[in-house]
């Protein structure tokens, strides 16, 4: 399973700084198609928080980009950051760490899968009627979402809320430290997939709503399994 998260090694994406770790979150999900040419970022606040770094090393890292080529600065109405049209791949160093880091990111999917799905059983038969709307709410809140950053606050609010509709303690914690781990290694995604992710916390919702354990469990490991294909350890066995 995961490494021991308590002391890990400084391997892979754990030997970059919080700078190098925006500069290749972004590099590899331009070039994995994530984000496509021309396509204006977020704002920098909200990148920030996406990304779980402050302000200052998010621009710090954008300026970067844009000075390798990878990101331009546009003026005017439509201005702020853009993918650039021509970006260049490779250019980048830093998002080898990330490659190399492929293992652990397949550890912790499992290691997620596992108390997740126990964690969505549990939910199922405990949580209160308050729970489902708040789950509800935010499954409504992440379609409106007009953007990938916006999206993956909410979707980890919506992980976390599951688990504490519920589950004991010491396993929201456990599992909190997991997702925590694996937020790590987050990239920006398009909108349209992050919408259709959406669907299965629907899907989740009703089973949780219907007290039915068992359907909570199928659709949680499905959910979770399903990063193996589609966070970048998948995509990168694409291209």
């Amino acid at each position: 399973m995961a490494a021991d998260l308590a002391s890990p090694a400084l391997t892979g994406i754990r030997r970059l700084s919080a700078l190098d770790t925006v500069r290749a979150r972004i590099a590899l999900a331009i070039e994995l198609g994530l984000l496509a040419p021309g396509e204006r970022l977020p704002p920098n606040g909200e990148i920030a928080s996406a990304l779980g770094v402050g302000d200052i090393t998010v621009r710090r890292a954008l300026v970067s980009l844009c000075e390798d080529g990878v990101l331009v600065r546009r003026r005017g109405r439509t201005g702020g950051t853009h993918v650039a049209l021509d970006a260049p791949a490779g250019r980048v160093g830093e998002v080898g760490a990330y490659r190399e880091s492929s293992a652990e990111v397949r550890d912790l999917i499992d290691h997620r899968l596992v108390i997740e799905a126990g964690l969505a059983q549990l939910v199922a038969l405990r949580r209160s009627d308050e729970d489902v709307e708040k789950l509800r709410d935010l499954v409504r809140r992440m379609d409106a979402a007009t953007g990938w950053a916006e999206f993956h606050d909410l979707d980890a609010e919506f992980h976390l809320t599951v688990a504490a509709s519920g589950a004991p303690a010491a396993a929201v914690k456990q599992y909190s430290g997991v997702l925590h781990e694996l937020y790590r290694f987050y990239l920006p995604y398009r909108l349209s997939a992050l919408r259709a992710s959406n669907r299965e916390h629907e899907v989740l919702v009703r089973a949780i709503a219907a007290r039915d354990p068992d359907e909570a469990a199928r659709v949680t490991r499905a959910h979770v399994g399903e990063l193996h294909r589609t966070m970048f350890v998948g995509l990168s066995d694409q291209v």
